[in-house]
């Protein structure tokens, strides 16, 4: 497998306070790729530098090998889909013209709106399972078919690697798991390469090929979820005293909160 996202020893920050510092990191091709970690841990920060939505302080980002910043805005949009946390639309705007917005790096001043956009459309909705749901405005839709409608939206790009930053936040668990299965649907049979941030670590380890868990704007641990999730990680990472079973239908970790390790006996 080729890398095809790699952080380079980057330091990220937000005016005079650093929030990442020395970091590197890389995504392998086909993979799905999820980053973990506390409350202010820089998993956002790190994935918005991951996407050009914000420029590192030090160090640079490559997208299939060249630097991310020295390529044209265009360019990367044709190969990286982004879609960023709490993302907001214009009232009354449909779920094919939300899509439709994906077209947008594929279009220029000689080259408007084609077959091939329309297509591009139409079977992202597809995808998602949004087709009869099309002409339906976006806030008059449940929370996950408004996530999977984004998600749509970053599919008619037409790029092979996705970056999701809590795709299943606000959502109840019926709808986190039905955003999962798209993701993992995309994964399997559509070969996407896709990189989320998750809070939930028994969902991650079992969506994920890779975890990548955080503390302190640093790489605490990165692997396959059985190798990532132990309970000294848990400890160290999340001041969380727990035990490691396995998930009894997926197989992968599943973690079995006990308590706090602050202050307990």
């Amino acid at each position: 497998m080729n890398t095809r996202l790699e952080a380079v020893d980057i330091r990220l920050g937000y005016g005079d306070r650093v929030i990442v510092d020395g970091l590197d990191l890389g995504v392998e091709s086909g993979t799905v790729t999820t980053i973990i970690g506390p409350n202010g841990c820089g998993k956002s920060t790190l994935l918005r530098a991951l996407g050009r939505l914000i420029k590192p302080l030090d160090g640079h980002v490559l997208l299939d090998g060249k630097r991310i910043d020295r390529m044209p805005s265009r360019e990367v949009a044709r190969l990286l889909g982004v879609l960023p946390q709490a993302p907001a639309a214009p009232e009354g705007l449909t779920v094919a013209d939300l899509v439709a917005r994906g077209r947008h790096p594929h279009q220029t001043w000689y080259r408007q709106w084609s077959p091939g956009d329309e297509s591009a459309v139409a079977e992202a909705l597809e995808w998602t399972g949004l087709l009869d749901l099309a002409d339906r405005p976006l806030d008059e839709l449940s929370g996950g078919q408004r996530q999977r409608a984004w998600i749509s939206m970053a599919l008619a790009q037409g790029t092979g690697l996705l970056l999701l930053d809590e795709p299943t936040t606000f959502l109840d668990l019926a709808h986190q798991i039905e955003v999962l299965e798209l993701v993992h649907h995309l994964h399997a049979r559509a070969g996407k390469t896709v990189v989320m941030v998750l809070h939930d670590l028994n969902l991650a380890a079992r969506y994920a090929d890779r975890l990548v868990a955080m503390r302190d704007g640093r790489v605490v641990a990165a692997g396959p979820p059985d190798e990532v999730l132990t309970e000294s990680l848990l400890a160290e990472v999340f001041g969380l005293n727990a035990k490691i079973i396995t998930d009894p239908v997926a197989g992968t970790p599943l973690v079995v909160p006990i308590g706090s390790t602050a202050g307990g006996d």
